[in-house]
């Protein structure tokens, strides 16, 4: 099987709380992860919540990177999610988490849209009604 994708999903714990409150260093460390993983910006957006946290995407041709932070907890949720052979998700993972001084983390990878490596079209259904009439 061959993934058109992977998204790794992160839960960085024991981060600054400094750095979680505030949405210019958020959308700074995620962009300085995108460009880490070789990815191309499109563009992105961020919000920063009362009383705390932020949110936020940067959009890239080959997917999107989210985040959502919790500073009253030292907790960032993050998703980097790239499609193709040229970026590199894990170099994001490791910008991401350093910036943001994680003391401990997980990471679960999925690969997305499993595909068959075999390139060879299954051959075509015809609709009902179409089989119907041939008959």
């Amino acid at each position: 099987m061959k993934a058109l994708g992977q998204h790794l999903i992160l839960e960085l714990y024991g981060c600054s709380a400094k750095a979680l409150s505030s949405v210019t260093f958020v959308q700074d460390a995620m962009v300085q992860g995108a460009r880490a993983a070789n990815a191309t910006i499109i563009d992105s957006v961020f919000h920063h919540f009362k009383p705390h946290g932020v949110s936020g995407v940067v959009v890239i041709a080959e997917s999107h990177f989210a985040i959502h932070t919790w500073p009253e907890h030292g907790f960032a949720s993050v998703d980097l999610f790239t499609c193709g052979g040229q970026t590199k998700p894990w170099e994001a993972f490791k910008t991401v988490k350093n910036l943001f001084k994680a003391t401990h983390f997980s990471v679960m990878k999925l690969e997305r849209g499993l595909l068959p490596r075999n390139k060879a079209k299954a051959p075509r259904r015809r609709p009902a009604r179409a089989a119907a009439a041939a008959r």
